[in-house]
């Protein structure tokens, strides 16, 4: 019987896990799971963000909702630091770090509307007195009908004075979304209101159902240790 040796049995066996596609770099990474790896999501688009080359950057870390007031500072820090300090509008980068509930704001109307995530969060929309069966948070103001928007800070019809997700993002706010708090939310979506489908499949629905503006990041605690330390960003919570 020819000689076998430890080495040559694991590099044979190896061999044959790849022409079986097991080991194989082009697998598909998985789409969702409990920790990403940095090989799962768009790590180079984060990368842009932690090295943007703003004068002014500031990271704004929201895990409750709060009614929204956080957009409102958002809409002050811009406001201050053009207006009031002269800095230039392309020189300011405002990135928002939602994690905890304040996750849920991420995603569109048809996530608020399946997986009654108003009546889970306590979320009521002015509207119809109701638990909001969308995201009442994204959507800009309706404007009444002017020719000619204004320039002017101080017009309460004017984008500077806008405070929803959309207004935000237009003046260049870049809102974050974390993926490991999805995981858990989507476990306990399951856990409330007894869902047939598994903790991933909603993920996987969720994450298909971003408002535009948003980046998932693989951790949110960990985004914003590397948007101060490698970044410079300015922290503030609130």
């Amino acid at each position: 019987m020819k000689n076998v040796t430890r080495r040559s049995f694991v590099s044979a066996a190896a061999a044959g896990m790849t022409a079986m596609g097991l080991l194989s770099s082009s697998a598909p990474a998985a789409e969702s799971q409990l920790v990403w790896t940095s090989a799962d999501w768009k790590i180079a688009e984060f990368n842009r963000l932690v090295n943007d080359s703003a004068r002014i950057k500031q990271v704004y870390d929201v895990v409750q909702i709060g009614d929204g007031k956080f957009l409102n500072n958002v809409k002050n820090s811009l406001n201050g630091l053009h207006f009031g300090f002269g800095v230039a509008k392309g020189q300011i980068k405002v990135a928002v770090a939602m994690h905890g509930p304040a996750n849920m704001l991420n995603f569109d109307d048809y996530v608020w509307k399946k997986y009654p995530i108003g009546e889970w969060l306590g979320v009521t929309d002015p509207a119809t007195g109701q638990p909001a069966a969308r995201n009442i948070y994204y959507p800009a103001t309706t404007l009444p009908l002017d020719p000619t928007p204004s320039n002017d800070p101080d017009n309460e019809h004017s984008i500077y004075q806008q405070k929803s997700m959309q207004s935000l993002h237009r003046r260049g706010v870049q809102f974050l979304s974390c993926h490991t708090a999805t995981e858990e939310q989507a476990r306990a979506l399951v856990q409330k209101y007894k869902l047939s489908q598994s903790p991933e499949e909603i993920v996987k629905d969720m994450l298909a159902h971003t408002v535009p503006g948003t980046m998932v990041v693989a951790s949110m605690v960990a985004a914003i240790a590397l948007l101060q330390a490698e970044g410079h960003y300015t922290y503030i919570t609130v």
